[in-house]
């Protein structure tokens, strides 16, 4: 009888500890349960005693599984395999029908069973602006803005366009004058070499029928380096080379030169609950072949939310071109308020 029951308990032993995964430490103690997943070097075991147990990989010795994982390596790798126990610093994976084993470092695993990535989203917000004035005067003002940006693990691609027109009664002849007439786009992709370092290709296209620009059209590209990056508050600065061209509207002479590109982008929330947003672009174009000749654009916005996703808005957007169209002023500054929708 106690033969018996001497055999049982061995038994159980043995079926307890049957098909789990083992992870053999470099301290000589070992770890048994089934092990989930490996990243950023801690892996996590589901222990039936101790329920899920994370280690860093630094203090593992080896390992084994029952059933086949997914190993990803360093160097792009997948294998789909039952890993088995090796020496220290090794793990081994059958390598055919054979039931040949290779062996293979540690150090090169980069993940085991990783997460499936989730799929970057494009976030952003549109607004639009409508006034309209009768009785002595009549004003019409309509505008309309746009940004949206997606933020992958190692790339940022940005969009964003703004539009404005106006018209003014004419007291004299009673004919609806057009006094604001403009719109612009602009598109930007960032990649990041490192956390903070990312190289950038942006564009941008600009129209203003008022201050006779015919077309400005931007292409340029260099390094940023990302100072601050979180939901509260972002920061950057960047520095590149541009090409600049600009027509007018009634001469015929273009300007096309090569340009210095240095920018900033900040944008802050405030208050408890993240009530008021601050947002500020700046972009400055010297010629290289004149410092004295450049264009400068600064967009400042202020966002306060209504409802969650529904926001009021107050923007300024003012530009300066050291060289404009003949009989138009270096200066141009626009003010628009409005409500937006955040997607």
């Amino acid at each position: 009888m106690i033969h018996s029951l001497f055999v049982l308990c061995i038994l159980l032993v043995f079926y307890s500890t049957a098909g789990a995964d083992e992870i053999y430490f470099k301290n000589g103690d070992k770890l048994t349960g089934h092990i989930k997943l490996l990243t950023e070097g801690r892996l996590t075991i589901d222990s039936s005693v101790a329920g899920d147990v994370t280690v860093d990989i630094s203090d593992i010795s080896t390992f084994s599984s029952e059933k086949e994982v997914e190993v990803h390596f360093k160097d792009g790798t997948v294998i789909t395999q039952q890993v088995s126990k090796s020496k220290p610093g090794q793990i081994a994976i059958e390598k055919g029908l054979l039931i040949d084993f290779e062996n293979f470092e540690l150090e090169k695993v980069a993940s085991i069973n990783p997460p499936v990535p989730k799929l970057p989203r494009w976030r952003g917000g549109a607004t639009v602006g409508i006034t309209s004035t009768h009785g002595n005067t009549r004003i019409e003002n309509s505008s309309a803005s746009f940004n949206t940006q997606r933020r992958g693990k190692r790339d940022r691609v940005t969009f964003g366009g703004d539009y404005g027109r106006s018209e003014q009664k004419d007291q004299g002849t009673g004919d609806m004058e057009v006094t604001e007439n403009w719109w612009r786009l602009k598109g930007k992709y960032d990649y990041f070499v490192t956390n903070r370092w990312y190289g950038y290709g942006s564009g941008r296209y600009e129209k203003d029928s008022i201050a006779d620009l015919d077309r400005r059209v931007v292409v340029g590209g260099g390094a940023g380096y990302q100072w601050i990056e979180s939901a509260g508050m972002n920061f950057l600065t960047e520095v590149g080379l541009a090409g600049l061209h600009e027509s007018y509207e009634g001469q015929n002479d273009s300007e096309s030169e090569l340009s210095a590109q240095l920018s900033y982008h900040f944008d802050r929330r405030f208050w408890e609950g993240n009530k008021l947003m601050f947002i500020n672009d700046t972009t400055y174009f010297p010629a290289l072949g004149d410092l004295s000749d450049y264009y400068l654009t600064t967009t400042a916005e202020l966002r306060a939310p209504i409802t969650s996703s529904i926001f009021t808005n107050l923007k300024m957007i003012f530009d300066y071109d050291s060289t404009p169209a003949s009989g138009a002023d270096n200066t141009d500054v626009k003010y628009i308020l409005g409500a937006g929708v955040n997607f």
